[in-house]
């Protein structure tokens, strides 16, 4: 996904497109992918999910906190 996909969507949905991308991040940093999962035993995916899940909030949080950061260092929200 291009800057200029995410540029059209919404801000809700360009989020969502992130947390599966921080938590694909993390599957692959484990060896395997989302399509993976349907493979292994369903309590084995189910952790793998809940720690890809967790793994994917804290770098939102993250991405929250430098933006607001950003935004302090610039003055402020820019005016709607």
């Amino acid at each position: 996904m291009t800057m200029q996909d995410f540029d059209d969507l919404s801000p809700r949905m360009a989020q969502s497109h992130l947390e599966r991308a921080f938590m694909e991040e993390y599957l692959r940093g484990l060896g395997l992918a989302l399509n993976d999962l349907r493979l292994l035993p369903t309590p084995k995916a189910r952790e793998l999910l809940r720690a890809a899940s967790v793994y994917a909030s804290m770098r939102l949080s993250e991405v929250e906190s430098r933006s607001h950061l950003v935004e302090e260092l610039h003055g402020g929200p820019t005016p709607m």
